[in-house]
């Protein structure tokens, strides 16, 4: 029903035309077993005229019909999903990145892919499930019509056969619904093979560790819930199966003695029951799936609504202030949890102020707080409290999106990608100021630039930290902040950033901020900033 109100959301007209085409197209087809019972009862010397139009009339609607529902729905239901994956994408890329954070990749990726998949799996069966529930409402009208009485014996069975169906299917959903909880931690230690997977083979009992202790325990938890949810779908699958053969042996054996039925009727019933079959079994084989995908909306849904309840304004930037006074921090303060919610980091309350053409180093120890200083400096982290102004105007959730467009950042955990992004309209020489900065990091021997396209970035990862610095040259912003850049860079490269690149950006009128631990090169800033458990000391 969860994806039956999905897909009308999208468009409910088209949904109800589909289905009624659907329904239409299952009667025809239930109506051609009539004609076929007709046929093979019919009275020696009786003509087949009329009966063999009939059956090509219902068999061209049913065909027709059949193609109409299909091709709708499943236009309409990639559009659905298309427009979930897009929205959902949309929610988090506007969503707090505090929040984000505290939901984990894990989450994120488990509700981009498997979950949204299985929406997707799940809509593309409902036209063909369509179908079958017509042909089974087609088959039943047709037995009532052939006798009431047998009809009540159906509905009798029907009741028992929900109603134990219905047991094991919340039995199944239950352990379903505890496989993708499995799942979400599941997809944690998945992400961990992978960017991990240099500790993990340099040591051998921490490799054995997390695969005994983490990674079985999760999957075992996995398998074994999904094993038993698939298992109870299996079971009703086999019981339905059990209760139309009794359904037949009924009418067979058992319900001449009661009722004087004709051989024409018996035979009419027979071959109705056994029609039945298929397009029941269709429909509870398609059970788990459209569980799973019931599950896997109800955990979009609600990663949605987490993600609107602290979605940011979402607004178009103006052009920002290529010149400005100063940006000043008045006792902001932020707050960091971490998983265990007992425990947290509290950065602040911060003073700063920052004036244009200025080289700032940021220093401290590991967990004192830089890296979050940063983010707040840019606006990516909200401040619980204190306030930001850039040249007196106050950093709102109005003005944040345009607040963050006057900086160039290259984090510690930096992402590269492998196109000019957004930097199309910045130049009509866009190639061309991208190969002088491929010179001026000594990159050009390793990679070229065509139509604002990287060549490769499969590079050391000092080599792709130029990369995203020629990034950061080329969006030309007002400040720029480098968190332990130079960690990577060979000692001759280190040399060249402290003392060529970052002071001749300070030259070109930018002010630059960088995290630092190379105190061989302090005497080059024009200030040092020192962090201590998130206090400036």
């Amino acid at each position: 029903m969860n994806l039956i109100l999905f897909l009308l959301r999208s468009a409910w007209g088209m949904v109800a035309i589909a289905i009624f085409t659907g329904f239409i197209s299952g009667g025809s087809s239930a109506s051609l077993i009539a004609l076929i019972s007709s046929a093979s009862t019919r009275t020696p010397g009786s003509s087949l005229t009329l009966i063999a139009w009939g059956f090509v009339g219902l068999a061209i609607i049913s065909l027709i019909t059949s193609v109409i529902s299909q091709v709708m729905l499943i236009r309409l239901s990639q559009n659905a999903v298309f427009q979930l994956r897009m929205r959902l994408s949309t929610q988090i890329l506007n969503s707090e990145l505090s929040h984000l954070e505290r939901l984990g990749n894990a989450r994120l990726l488990a509700t981009l892919t498997e979950d949204i998949q299985s929406v997707a799996n799940a809509v593309y069966i409902i036209p063909f499930l369509c179908i079958d529930a017509a042909m089974v409402l087609g088959c039943l009208i047709y037995i009532t019509w052939l006798s009431w009485l047998v009809i009540v014996m159906v509905a009798v069975l029907a009741t028992v056969a929900i109603g134990s169906c219905q047991w094991l299917l919340q039995r199944g959903e239950k352990y379903l619904a505890l496989a993708r909880e499995d799942e979400d931690v599941l997809f944690k230690y998945l992400r961990t093979i992978t960017d991990g997977i240099k500790e993990l083979k340099l040591h051998y009992r921490r490799r054995q560790s997390f695969t005994e202790k983490q990674l079985q325990v999760a999957a075992g938890a996995f398998k074994r819930h999904n094993t038993r949810g698939l298992t109870l779908f299996a079971m009703t699958n086999s019981w339905g199966r059990l209760i139309f053969f009794f359904a037949i042996g009924f009418v067979l054996f058992a319900l001449p003695k009661f009722l004087t039925i004709n051989p024409q009727t018996l035979a009419g019933y027979i071959l109705t029951f056994t029609y039945l079959m298929l397009p029941m079994d269709n429909i509870v084989s398609k059970l788990p799936q459209l569980s799973q995908a019931s599950i896997a909306l109800q955990k979009i849904e609600s990663l949605g609504l987490s993600l609107s309840n602290r979605a940011e304004s979402a607004t178009v930037p103006p052009n920002v202030k290529l010149s400005w006074r100063q940006l000043e921090l008045k006792k902001v303060i932020h707050t960091y949890h971490s998983d265990n919610e007992d425990s947290s980091f509290v950065l602040g309350p911060i003073d700063l102020t920052l004036y244009p053409q200025e080289l700032i180093f940021i220093v401290g120890g590991n967990g004192s707080g830089k890296s979050s200083l940063l983010k707040i400096i840019t606006g990516l982290y909200t401040p619980e409290s204190g306030e930001i102004r850039l040249d007196g105007e106050l950093i709102t959730d109005q003005n944040r999106e345009w607040y963050r467009q006057h900086f160039s950042v290259v984090f510690a955990d930096f992402y590269l990608f492998d196109e000019l992004l957004g930097l199309e309209s910045n130049s009509k020489n866009l190639d061309k100021q991208a190969q002088e900065y491929l010179k001026l990091l000594k990159l050009q021997h390793k990679v070229t630039i065509e139509n604002g396209k990287f060549s490769t970035t499969s590079l050391s990862q000092g080599q792709r930290k130029r990369l995203a610095l020629l990034t950061a040259y080329l969006e030309d912003r007002p400040i720029y902040l480098f968190d332990e850049w130079a960690a990577d860079q060979d000692p001759t490269f280190k040399e060249v950033f402290y003392k060529e690149l970052l002071p001749s950006l300070r030259d070109k009128g930018k002010t630059v901020i960088a995290i630092t631990h190379d105190d061989r090169y302090f005497n080059g800033a024009d200030r040092i900033i020192k962090l201590d458990y998130g206090k400036i000391t």
